[in-house]
């Protein structure tokens, strides 16, 4: 029988390798700070390569170990590319975030074929592409990883203000946690999410100026901040969450009903 600590709650991600995509900005951004100061090496990815490289330098000013890497979220070849580029740098990637995504901010009527397919390709495509690129190198060494997709409370409710594709591709990214995890189960590797509700983000910046203040309408009347998803990150990626796979954690302080 395994011997647990007590509590069995340890955050310590000495040894592990992250991967972080949309790690310029907003949720992405913090994830990665958040788990380069646990311990673990960080590879950055986003398109805007200077503020990866402005965010590693002040991973390794706070003495840790961090990788920027260009990804297009659109191009598989750079998803792939991006796993690789990871791998060679900093070890085999032991923790994926899929973090990477886009609104759609229109009426589904209005929205053109390629709006539909960007929104699709960087919501849906890329994170079970890079799922299965992470877990394929995880099974070829005979490790366990931690994937942990970013969904969002719109995956669970739409009120028809014009963001209906948005949610249907969040609700693809339950499903694909829901999924993999059982297909993933026997090789050690949990796949979780986390579905937040209104947090400050330049994706929320955007919206806020478009349709103003929507915190009036939330029961607390606040927009979430990103620390407050510091907690659930950790769990999901530490040994405290070792039995827990195919589940999608709601953060979302009451915002959206149930």
């Amino acid at each position: 029988m395994t011997n647990y600590p007590l509590p069995n709650n340890s955050a310590d991600l000495s040894g592990q390798v992250a991967l972080v995509t949309g790690a310029s900005s907003g949720l992405g951004l913090r994830f990665a700070k958040v788990l380069a100061r646990q311990g673990a090496k960080v590879a950055l990815a986003a398109r805007r390569i200077d503020r990866l490289e402005a965010l590693a330098a002040e991973i390794r000013a706070d003495g840790g170990e961090a990788l920027a890497i260009a990804m297009d979220a659109t191009d598989a070849d750079q998803l792939a590319g991006a796993v690789a580029q990871a791998e060679a740098g900093l070890g085999l990637v032991t923790i994926l975030v899929n973090n990477a995504g886009i609104p759609d901010a229109q009426r589904a009527h209005k929205m053109d074929i390629g709006l539909i397919d960007r929104v699709l390709d960087i919501n849906v495509r890329a994170p079970f592409v890079l799922s299965c690129e992470v877990a394929r190198r995880l099974m070829a060494a005979g490790k366990p990883g931690r994937i942990v997709n970013i969904a969002s409370s719109a995956a669970y409710a739409y009120n028809g203000s014009g963001a209906a594709l948005y949610s249907v591709s969040k609700a693809a990214v339950v499903r694909i946690t829901e999924t993999l995890a059982v297909e993933w189960a026997r090789n050690g590797i949990n796949v979780n999410a986390i579905a937040p509700g209104a947090f400050e983000s330049e994706m929320m910046d955007g919206m806020l100026q478009r349709v103003g203040d929507i915190s009036q309408h939330f029961p607390r009347k606040r927009i979430g901040n990103p620390a407050q998803l510091d907690s659930t990150l950790l769990y999901l990626v530490s040994p405290a969450s070792d039995a827990v796979t195919g589940t999608c954690i709601r953060v979302d302080d009451g915002q959206g009903g149930r």
